[in-house]
């Protein structure tokens, strides 16, 4: 049928206050609101509810015999919610989630946050490893699923995008290429630049994606996780290149973020999990909720 709650509780007011006046000041509509409301509920249910005169306003015989079901309706909908809000308050255990570092201070805070005022007795324990170990984990058993880049080719993870990022130039804001907009690779090769280290996975996308660039930046300092790479720019040592999100907001701790062209460098961040095997409870309601906040990443 088509109708909503909405339609529900605009029959229920003027049934109990006998007005469409009075009705509509106390649901915070329109008159022509209010009674297009009454009109839809009465065109689903194929019945008059109400006799409408330029005066009054009152109850049918139906109508009469409607106000207890609605009112149940609506009743049985309160306590089923009331119901839900008393399993999450009581839901306790643990959830493991693995995460490369680069997105943790993301947008896991903010989720974190709204989960645990939802299960506020459920645990949350974060592995902040790299790639490749965020991928072991969750194949042992040792988290119950992950936020990485890579298990996208694994027969055995199931891979749910969430955000593609570009990788950025990271400078200090006094540095002459903190002034531009877009920095070419190739401008690149005169800089003190420091490098992830050979084997991690943000080292393989980019040393894939400039495998036919011929000017390249050579390191002369390597690190091997995104954080030592952002701790050494930010100390003045020299310039590096980072996944956006590894970077505080804009004008925050004196470093900048440019783009990088010629070429464009990505990564696609995602949820991994075991393939075939159902998340615990617990883990199941944190998933869905960082799922919910691709939309708003």
């Amino acid at each position: 049928m088509n109708f909503d709650l909405g339609d529900l509780r605009a029959f229920l007011a003027v049934a109990d206050l006998g007005s469409l006046r009075a009705a509509s000041q106390a649901l915070h509509l329109s008159q022509s609101a209010l009674s297009r409301r009454i009109d839809k509920l009465e065109d689903a249910l194929g019945v008059a509810l109400f006799t409408r005169t330029t005066r009054k306003v009152e109850l049918t015989t139906v109508g009469r015999a409607f106000v207890p079901k609605a009112r149940n309706v609506l009743n049985e909908l309160a306590s089923a919610l009331l119901g839900i809000q008393d399993v999450a308050e009581r839901l306790s255990g643990e959830v493991t989630l693995a995460c490369v570092p680069s997105a943790v201070g993301y947008f896991l805070p903010s989720v974190f946050a709204e989960y645990h005022r939802r299960y506020p007795r459920i645990r949350i324990r974060v592995l902040d490893e790299a790639s490749s170990d965020v991928l072991l984990a969750v194949t042992r058993g040792e988290a119950d699923f992950g936020v990485t880049y890579i298990g996208t080719q694994e027969a055995d993870i199931e891979f749910q995008p969430l955000i593609e990022e570009p990788f950025v130039l990271a400078c200090p804001k006094r540095h002459p290429l903190a002034k531009r907009k877009a920095v070419r690779w190739s401008e690149l090769g005169a800089e003190k630049y420091i490098a992830l280290a050979q084997g991690s996975g943000n080292r393989f996308l980019i040393d894939q994606a400039l495998a036919h660039v011929e000017q390249r930046p050579r390191w002369f300092c390597e690190v091997n996780h995104v954080p030592a790479l952002v701790s050494l720019v930010l100390a003045g040592l020299g310039i590096g290149v980072v996944p956006r999100m590894a970077l505080p907001p804009d004008g925050q701790a004196g470093l900048a973020a440019i783009a990088l062209t010629e070429p464009r460098v990505s990564r696609t961040l995602g949820l991994i999990s075991r393939r075939g095997k159902a998340l615990p409870a617990a883990a199941q309601l944190l998933f869905d909720m960082l799922l919910e906040s691709k939309g708003r990443a």
